[in-house]
């Protein structure tokens, strides 16, 4: 049976919005976009490229997926990220997209709890929810989460869109794993109790 990780680069304060870019999500109005640039470093690219290894699959919303369809189908294979994300299969929690053209993309068929619990019984290794916040609070409350890799930043915004919401119960973690980088970022992974 396959685990279920939810892999996020985060604030101190719990800030998920906007890693990458400044225009990346200025949704609510959102200015601090490209926050994350300053702290990447070789220790979370190895951990990136490390990580595939145990990846069967990916799991995306849709506004997530709709921005990983638009770069890394065109990135060369050269690339060990491209690679993986361009091969392996891809499946998108959506009420509004019928068809996907990604390469290895599919939408989840039918109402998103059976159909993850129906992902995690086929095949072994991990999948991956890369962003997708709103998919991320789905399969939180409907507790089908077994894992959280978070790549905590020592930044605190103040706003943005938050990983952690309201859950309907607490849940309990057990600390796997904790590396902190050079750039001061804790790399957590915890697991379900």
């Amino acid at each position: 049976m396959r685990k279920l990780a939810i892999i996020e680069f985060l604030t101190l304060d719990g800030v998920m919005q906007g890693l990458g870019s400044p225009d990346e999500d200025r949704e609510g109005g959102f200015e601090h976009g490209g926050w994350g640039a300053p702290y990447f470093d070789e220790i979370q690219g190895k951990a990136a490229v490390d990580g595939l290894a145990s990846t069967s699959a990916y799991l995306f919303g849709r506004k997530t997926y709709e921005k990983m369809v638009g770069y890394w189908p065109s990135q060369p294979d050269e690339n060990p990220i491209a690679r993986h994300l361009n091969a392996t299969p891809k499946y998108v929690a959506s009420r509004t997209l019928s068809a996907v053209d990604w390469s290895n993309a599919q939408v989840l068929d039918g109402e998103l709890v059976p159909a993850v619990e129906d992902l995690k019984s086929r095949g072994d290794g991990e999948i991956a929810v890369l962003g997708s916040g709103l998919l991320a609070q789905d399969l939180m409350v409907n507790d089908l989460v077994d894992e959280y890799q978070l790549f905590l930043h020592p930044l605190l915004l103040g706003g943005g869109k938050r990983l952690f919401r309201e859950l309907p119960e607490p849940v309990r973690l057990r600390l796997v794993e904790c590396t902190p980088t050079s750039t001061g970022v804790l790399m957590l992974t915890y697991a379900r109790e």
